[in-house]
């Protein structure tokens, strides 16, 4: 079998994310942190930390503000292979600005993303040779709801990869600001025929499709509905803004088992933006690598997913040694080192 370039490929809006520092709040504090995140981005770049080749998917504007996006992405090791340059008058970097909360007051985000360069994303801006480029492609549920051109582009993407032989993955990442749960459902239905690997929250399975039972029940349901290999969905119960236990459940459908182990309790929660998407960079890394399957992909989402909660910003930080010690940690009973030393 012909090598592929890229291990990962990933479509998804490239994001500038303004927040104040420490506690601060939007309405009052004079200075925002100026990083760059996405969900997309987020999963790249963590697969990427991890030891796999990926690449970015997306469309930024031509400009300083693109060029700072772009330095970005390179230094988590992801490829920039296919970003596309807007060139237009009103292209422009999406924006959130995102304020952390501390017991009793929730954390916060504010959306300026709109009309973004990346809403006008065209399948005909890309070579039909991005197709045979990768093992596996993944996108989610928040890039097909940011425009009918965002839609079309990403569905038409799945199902080409697809026919080249890719794996599909596919994140729900349902968010209500940017469609309905009767237009996701819709959309989503389309494209499970085609997804291989299905990442859905049991809330969203719930009040998105309509399911019933508990989440095991749910996963099956899913499973005998669609051609779909692994399914995921993760499990977090927030004690404080501050502290939060996270674990999850994985199906194997073709073996019908379920994976499950003890969750991480009391992590103590920097920024938990972009947890969700390092555990999918976990799940798909242990899937991925060499010898690896479910009971891998568990460990290594579970633990990408704390360790993402413990760091500042969008994007996952840690590699694989240092997500194999946290692993291993989780695992060992007795003595842990308080220090890495």
């Amino acid at each position: 079998m012909k090598k592929k370039a890229f291990d990962l490929l990933t479509l998804g809006e490239i994001l500038l994310r303004l927040s104040p520092p420490d506690n601060e709040r939007i309405v009052r504090g004079e200075t925002f942190q100026k990083q760059v995140g996405g969900a997309e981005l987020n999963v790249a770049s963590g697969v990427s930390l991890l030891g796999l080749r990926s690449g970015i998917i997306s469309r930024i504007p031509d400009s300083s503000i693109g060029m700072f996006a772009k330095n970005k992405i390179r230094f988590c090791g992801v490829s920039d292979d296919y970003l596309v340059y807007d060139t237009g008058k009103d292209a422009r970097l999406g924006v959130y600005y995102y304020e952390n909360g501390a017991y009793p007051r929730k954390p916060g985000v504010v959306y300026d993303r709109q009309h973004s360069s990346m809403t006008r994303i065209d399948i005909d801006e890309f070579d039909d040779s991005i197709y045979e480029s990768t093992r596996c492609f993944h996108t989610s549920g928040i890039t097909l709801a940011l425009s009918e051109e965002c839609r079309k582009t990403g569905v038409e993407m799945i199902k080409r990869f697809k026919e080249k032989g890719a794996l599909i993955s596919f994140d729900v990442n349902f968010r209500l600001n940017l469609w309905s749960g009767e237009e996701a459902r819709k959309c989503i239905e389309g494209i499970l025929p085609y997804v291989d690997i299905f990442f859905c929250s049991e809330d969203t399975a719930r009040l998105t499709f309509g399911k019933e039972g508990n989440v095991k029940e749910i996963m099956e349901s899913f499973a005998a509905e669609y051609p779909i290999s692994v399914i995921a969905s993760t499990q977090r119960t927030v004690l404080s803004p501050k502290i939060h236990n996270f674990t999850s459940v994985i199906y194997d459908a073709k073996a019908k088992k379920f994976y499950e182990e003890k969750p991480y309790e009391n992590i103590e929660v920097v920024d938990r933006i972009g947890s969700g998407d390092a555990y999918c960079s976990g799940v798909l890394y242990g899937l991925l690598r060499e010898d690896g399957g479910c009971a891998s992909a568990l460990r290594y989402g579970n633990a990408s997913s704390a360790a993402k909660n413990t760091i500042p910003g969008d994007m996952p930080s840690l590699d694989r040694e240092e997500i194999e010690n946290i692993i291993h940690d989780h695992e060992t009973v007795g003595y842990h080192s308080e220090m890495n030393r």
